[in-house]
């Protein structure tokens, strides 16, 4: 993983929250997680369609190490592994409903649903 060469100088809980939560995967991850309950990797993969393995596994990786999920093995042959959201990753959800509401608001989309069609709160009760 990527280590930067000078450690990060985070004075606002804004900065905090967008370094934990932010970025291109982790917020789609949190959505897909919401939604599902319990994913494997090669499912995440796949509604993620143009991420790598490499940049999906570091990310995971990094939202186990800031207890946004969990990862549970199981010994069985093959192998398998569920990811989940913790409790901690759960209380994104309204944080991440409430930016694609602004976003829509923001971009003049009034007339669509508030949420993206892969979003927890447009397909939870389907």
């Amino acid at each position: 993983m990527y280590k930067h060469k000078t450690e990060k100088d985070i004075r606002c809980p804004l900065e905090y929250g967008m370094d934990v939560f932010g970025g291109k995967w982790k917020p789609r991850i949190i959505c897909m997680l919401g939604l599902n309950g319990v994913m494997r990797y090669n499912e995440l993969k796949r509604e993620l369609d143009s991420v790598s393995d490499t940049v999906l596994a570091a990310t995971l990786k990094e939202m186990i190490n800031d207890d946004l999920v969990e990862r549970i093995q199981y010994d069985e042959v093959p192998p398998r592994v569920e990811y989940s959201l913790t409790n901690t990753g759960g209380t994104l959800i309204p944080v991440l409903g409430n930016i694609c509401v602004w976003s829509r608001i923001r971009r003049g989309e009034t007339d669509k649903p508030s949420y993206c069609s892969k979003c927890y709160y447009d397909r939870r009760d389907d």
